[in-house]
């Protein structure tokens, strides 16, 4: 029997062994994946995103909790392709061009993941190209990260290259804003990982 509020507790704390023991004996006893992601390790990353929030969480607290679900995640990913489950989804994510910032990147990758849709993370120094070849792998939403506000103008070329293509854009990191999201025509921003999935979710919804 999966206790679930001792897998949620273990995520939020950050207690990656905890959650991979838990998660290896739900596997053991053929446990329902679906279960141990939709009653414990998904309400887990929503409530310390939600602390962040609040700032009642701060990003060393994030990042350990979301390598805690990780470390879950890795296990489960074989049962859930096998289970038949279905992705809300497909979001490229990546820093942009001239940036090799990943921390943030790293961070909103596995939220959105947790989050359950299929993330094809293509990494740091993205430029165009690169985006598009998330895109012919099916994603319909690009996700660009940027640390510098040297590197953060390409993203206005991003944006340029999908306008039309039925592909959404979103951006996000230290120097963005809503109001240079809004002048270079991007499909949203968030200023941190779990606001980016609550716009992955309102622009798939």
């Amino acid at each position: 029997m999966v206790d679930f509020d001792a897998l949620k507790a273990a995520v939020i704390k950050g207690k990656r062994d905890d959650v991979v023991a838990i998660v290896n004996a739900a596997i053991a006893e053929k446990a329902d994946v679906n279960e141990l992601l939709d009653k414990g390790m998904i309400p887990a990353m929503r409530e310390i995103g939600d602390k962040f929030s609040r700032n009642e969480a701060y990003v060393p607290e994030l990042l350990i909790a979301a390598r805690a679900m990780q470390s879950g995640l890795a296990l489960l990913e074989p049962l859930i392709t096998a289970s038949g489950r279905k992705s809300k989804g497909k979001v490229a994510i990546g820093t942009v061009k001239g940036d090799l910032h990943d921390i943030g990147k790293n961070l909103v990758a596995i939220m959105i993941k947790g989050a359950g849709y299929d993330v094809v993370d293509l990494g740091v120094n993205c430029d165009v190209a690169k985006f598009e070849e998330g895109v012919a792998q099916g994603a319909t939403i690009v996700a660009c990260s940027s640390l510098l506000t040297t590197t953060m103008t390409y993203m206005k070329d991003v944006v340029a290259a999908f306008k039309g293509k039925g592909v959404k854009v979103i951006i996000g990191g230290a120097p963005i804003t809503q109001a240079y999201c809004d002048e270079i025509g991007a499909d949203g921003y968030s200023e941190d990982a779990n606001g980016a999935v609550k716009l992955v979710d309102q622009l798939l919804a």
